[in-house]
């Protein structure tokens, strides 16, 4: 079996018993693995000639697609429950999923979850005989919703309810349910909770082999079940009157006066589990609570929930509990996937760096070691890339990320003996990186006889150049090489891989081994405009020139690619688009924020105001709760953005994308080994004035403000840190 269809999938970031196992997909959806998360990723090895080659493009290299080794699998699954109407409470390792009516009736992916498995899948209460008629539904943080009803049980009472019925549910396994009595005389009101569940994983229940409820047994002050999956109990406080094991009932009566209340606490939890401890809610949690405040009304609850949903999405490494990471995001990927934790942690260094730090350490863990061509590589598995390729792999991603992240951890504060502890695994990165691309220029991905990726030559021309900077730092060999190779890269990019057309151009997708463009336009050439963070302040230098970086502003910003809510994933004159595709036209977020933030570096305001203003928007409609993706439909007046049903909601790449798209206008550039900090905030203040307190730079708070005027003020800093030119 699969896991439940997903975007970019990685290993061990289905929900599983021990969050961090995978679990397979029923079908093949947006990014899923190709392979078992257990087998190695495509195997890297010296591209082929015609790749490391400089061969010449043919005449019909500008019109044409990368033919896949193999038909496209079906996307998708019809039998996966959606998840963009639920609400969802994220305290990992515990989830509650819930429908707006608040009543859990099992359907879809109803319930409590404990590490994967659904340890509650049914929670109905009637008051009365009736099932309250339900009026609000809203969750309150990031691991709470409070779900409110109605009814009326006084004797021939009017149209008015008078009585409230108010549910608040925890994700670490608790649900208070409350009566609130506005009836002119006393009542008396029989309370039934209706508790079952299958103990399925959610592996099953999306594919729709969750199985029947199992027999519930009388235990303690409520009910027990036990099946192949395990056990789990449901406890009540006050107990109650009556427990009736066949149908799983639970029964109280309350005596309510006039205005009074009574409330009942249920604890759900799997048996021999103690009380949920949840990363994000602990004092040692790594990343700074962080605030905003501005003109703009939506800069404040945007960075609070961007945060809280990152709190919430923070598991620690088993085996060395002190090392923190990111889950990919709920409800579809619990656990680990390298490539965009290591992508979360750098776009939240605004907020520290130890979740940076945590992230590394796991990853250098699970580092390959030994001789081989996959010496060095962080494993990731493949990842569908649209209609226009066949999958790429994310280890190649991690690889490369792998040292950036260090690098620009410590330009934030890292100290310099843990940046010294990791240094040799980004060496190893460093090192597989120049062993794979050989004499060539190119880096294929995936590994050996893939194509020559546009994002990956980004990705590996920042790693280079970062990376060697932090090898000088240290005094390491290898910082020469790395920048000839990226010379070499950069001048064979600007010819090899430029589509002419008559509307000036544009970067192509991929190159094929034959030396064929891929001529799409596509979201993934964002990532030439992040080139990465080196001394002083500085921006590295990007694979585009001045000419073609500002025709790639130009397309980023038509109405082709920004749809009014954000950056779509292909263009809409291209072939294959599909405003839900999530490689082939719905909005990213985390793209979207990277090409704000490099529109931004490279001085292509209009371009990045527009599209922060769009996502901003988006994020207003959402509840500031940005989900993964949303469709890339056009907005227009009065219109919304259109949910996507497979989309995860919290996302750590959508919620660290918050946290960048806000900490990009003030333009912070930390070198914290110099003792400096250059501001380049977006002169054309696209939000008006802001302010963000309580980030961190050099180990220490630090606050700064952003006038309408685009000026930029450092309000708290650490001592002896200096405003660098």
């Amino acid at each position: 079996m699969g896991r439940p269809s997903s975007p970019d999938a990685g290993p061990g970031q289905g929900l599983s018993p021990s969050m961090g196992q995978e679990q397979r997909k029923p079908s093949r959806g947006p990014d899923t693995d190709q392979r078992s998360s257990t087998a190695p990723p495509t195997a890297p090895g010296r591209p082929p000639a015609s790749v490391t080659g400089r061969s010449p493009r043919p005449p019909s290299a500008s019109r044409g697609h990368l033919p896949s080794p193999s038909p496209p699998a079906p996307r998708g699954s019809a039998g996966l429950p959606p998840a963009h109407t639920a609400l969802i409470c994220v305290a990992l390792p515990g989830l509650a999923i819930s429908s707006d009516q608040g009543q859990l009736t099992g359907h879809g992916l109803e319930g409590f979850y404990r590490a994967g498995r659904r340890v509650l899948s049914r929670c109905q209460v009637r008051v009365a005989g009736r099932e309250p008629v339900a009026v609000q539904a809203r969750t309150t943080a990031a691991d709470r919703a409070r779900f409110v009803g109605t009814l009326r049980a006084s004797p021939g009472a009017g149209p008015d309810p008078d009585v409230v019925v108010e549910r608040t549910r925890h994700a670490d396994g608790t649900e208070r349910i409350t009566l609130h009595s506005a009836a002119p005389r006393p009542l008396r009101l029989p309370v039934e909770v209706a508790l079952g569940t299958d103990l399925a994983d959610l592996g099953a229940i999306a594919s729709g082999r969750a199985g029947p409820e199992l027999p519930a047994s009388v235990h303690d002050s409520g009910l027990r079940w036990a099946g192949a999956g395990g056990s789990a109990s449901v406890t009540a406080d006050p107990p109650p009157a009556d427990a009736l094991a066949s149908a799983g009932l639970l029964r109280w009566e309350f005596e309510l006066l006039p205005g009074g209340t009574a409330s009942v606490e249920l604890r759900v939890r799997p048996d021999g589990a103690g009380p949920l401890r949840a990363v994000g809610r602990a004092a040692t949690s790594p990343l700074a609570p962080a605030r905003a405040t501005g003109d703009h009304s939506g800069v404040r609850a945007l960075l609070h929930t961007s945060i809280e949903d990152l709190q919430a999405l923070l598991l620690r490494d088993p085996v060395h509990p002190t090392d923190t990471h990111l889950a990919a995001g709920a409800p579809w990927r619990c656990g680990m996937a390298p490539a965009e934790a290591l992508v979360a942690a750098r776009m939240t260094l605004a907020l520290g760096t130890r979740l940076a730090v945590g992230t590394l350490r796991t990853l250098a863990r699970t580092q390959v070691a030994g001789p081989g061509p996959r010496s060095g590589m962080i494993p990731g598995p493949l990842r569908d890339a649209g209609p226009h390729l066949p999958p790429g792999c994310t280890g190649t991603e991690a690889t490369l990320l792998f040292p950036v992240l260090l690098a620009e951890a410590r330009r934030w504060g890292l100290p310099e003996r843990e940046t010294e502890e990791l240094l040799p695994a980004a060496e190893r990165c460093l090192t597989w990186l120049r062993t794979t691309v050989g004499e060539g220029p190119y880096l294929c991905d995936p590994q050996p006889g893939g194509p020559a990726r546009c994002e990956t030559q980004a990705y590996a021309h920042r790693a280079a150049l970062v990376g060697a900077d932090l090898l000088d730092a240290f005094g390491r060999p290898g910082g020469t090489a790395l920048r000839q190779w990226a010379r070499e890269l950069r001048t064979a990019f600007r010819e090899d891989f430029w589509v002419e057309d008559r509307g000036g151009g544009r970067p192509a997708a991929a190159r094929a081994p034959d030396g064929r463009l891929v001529p799409q336009l596509t979201a993934a050439a964002v990532h030439l405009l992040d080139t990465g963070l080196l001394s002083a302040g500085e921006q590295a230098p990007g694979l585009l020139d001045r000419v073609q970086t500002e025709q790639l502003a130009r397309l980023l910003g038509s109405p082709t690619m920004d749809s009014g809510w954000g950056l779509r994933g292909l263009s809409a004159k291209e072939a294959g688009y599909n405003p839900f595709g999530h490689r082939a036209g719905a909005v990213r977020v985390q793209e979207t924020a990277v090409a704000v933030a490099g529109l931004s570096a490279a001085d292509y305001e209009k371009e990045a105001g527009s599209l922060l203003r769009g996502v901003l928007a988006a994020a207003e409609a959402f509840g500031h709760r940005l989900p993964e993706m949303y469709a890339g439909e056009q907005r227009t007046d009065g219109s919304a953005p259109l949910a996507h049903p497979a989309a995860c909601r919290p996302s750590a790449t959508a919620a660290a994308a918050g946290v960048l798209l806000l900490t990009t206008l003030a333009g912070i550039r930390p070198d914290a080994p110099a003792g400096t900090v250059t501001l380049r905030p977006v002169r054309s203040a696209p939000l008006g004035e802001i302010g963000l307190t309580g980030l961190r730079v050099a180990g220490a708070p630090f606050s700064v403000r952003v006038s309408r005027l685009g000026l930029a003020m450092v309000e708290e800093a650490a001592d002896g840190l200096q405003l660098g030119v």
